[in-house]
């Protein structure tokens, strides 16, 4: 498993993953303005999805035989648990742990960025394995 993340194809995963994060993390803010947090999160996962799935058949798993179809309906299995990975993770930093930690601050985006960075690893599996195999 090691030797999957020490390649070439996961260095661009992370590379096209960074751009599709930035437009997660973006669009959230501008969702926030017109819907709740917890709404905004997953509404700008989806739009990060769109984008990443686009990077990812062009620059990652270019030698995918799947078609795209098939390749779109996996990409969004495999997605529906990151989602719920970034949701959770999100939610429980904004609501318990940085209150704890006494960060007030820019607490939306904090929790935001790390509950987009969790699913890094279980996403570029599943992607490889299913989605582009």
């Amino acid at each position: 498993m090691i030797k999957a993340f020490a390649s070439r194809q996961f260095l661009v995963f992370l590379v096209t993953g960074g751009l599709a994060a930035a437009v997660n993390f973006g669009s959230r803010i501008l969702y926030n303005r017109a819907m709740p947090f917890s709404a905004a999160i997953v509404c700008a996962y989806l739009t990060g999805m769109v984008t990443a799935f686009v990077l990812a058949r062009l620059f990652v798993f270019r030698a995918s035989s799947q078609s795209v179809h098939h390749a779109a309906g996996w990409f969004v299995l495999v997605n529906l648990l990151a989602v719920a990975q970034t949701w959770a993770v999100s939610m429980i930093l904004l609501d318990w742990v940085l209150p704890w930690l006494g960060v007030t601050r820019h607490a939306r985006e904090i929790a935001h960025g790390v509950g987009v960075v969790v699913p890094v690893f279980s996403s570029y599996l599943g992607h490889k394995h299913f989605t582009f195999r």
